[in-house]
């Protein structure tokens, strides 16, 4: 999914990403020295903390505009552009780590990813991810959709968010053996009044191409969070029902 990010405010105002993140990284237990590729780097901030573990970390991302922000913000580390589904290392590492990406990549190109991370890990070598999983934003996209549909428009998923009993099968028959997967719920503060809408601007992005008029995006947008105030809104806070799933799995082929 090719995506332009507005990669400052990403970075000002979407830090929690990354610092949710950090909890999937403690399941990365590779010695002090090893070899470790962070998959959907962003603006590098995950990277920096890997590597403050004592880790050798490269970034890699799609995104020449979050990479513009990691290499700024962290000059001593290595930072490749590429993209997940179709990238190559000139050597394999020990561990290839990813947070907030693989919901971003299709359905039918999931494999391709898997396959390219089984080629960058050395045999035993650590896969470890977070993503969103099945339910993830439910609530946000079906206001969306009820929103779009009273415009006349139909509601296009941008996402995949798989369930664990769906993704550990592919992961399994791209040459891992699955040693952990959770499934959790994870209620997650957006910064600011308006931060339901911020978030929609910031993420929810292809469903809108369709519309030519901003004001009728606007509109919509406006729709979905007046819908959404009673649930999302929670003592002059706005949050997003996020809900997370989380694996460790070791490459065996």
């Amino acid at each position: 999914m090719n995506i332009t990010w507005n990669a400052e405010k990403y970075t000002d105002d979407f830090s929690f990403v990354h610092q949710y993140g950090s909890g999937a990284a403690e399941l990365v237990d590779c010695e002090r020295g090893s070899s470790i590729l962070d998959l959907g780097c962003g603006n590098g901030a995950l990277t920096k903390a890997l590597s403050e573990k004592g880790f050798v970390v490269a970034g890699l991302d799609a995104s020449g505009e979050l990479l513009e922000i990691a290499r700024k913000n962290y000059p001593e580390l290595t930072f490749l552009q590429g993209d997940a589904t179709e990238f190559t290392l000139e050597n394999p590492v020990d561990a290839v780590f990813s947070n907030a990406v693989f919901h971003w990549i299709s359905k039918e190109d999931q494999m391709a990813m898997l396959s390219c991370v089984q080629q960058a890990l050395k045999p035993g070598g650590q896969f470890v991810f977070e993503f969103g999983g099945c339910g993830n934003n439910a609530r946000i996209h079906q206001a969306l959709a009820q929103a779009f549909a009273e415009y006349g428009y139909s509601y296009e998923m941008p996402f995949y968010f798989p369930g664990i009993g769906e993704y550990a099968p592919m992961v399994e028959k791209a040459g891992f053996q699955v040693r952990f997967a959770l499934l959790f719920d994870r209620l997650t503060e957006l910064k600011g009044q308006d931060g339901l809408r911020d978030w929609i601007h910031m993420f929810v992005k292809t469903p809108f191409s369709m519309i030519e008029e901003e004001k009728i995006r606007e509109e919509i947008i406006s729709k979905a969070v007046e819908h959404l105030k009673e649930e999302l809104y929670i003592d002059g806070i706005w949050y997003a029902d996020y809900v997370r799933i989380r694996m460790k799995a070791i490459r065996i082929v």
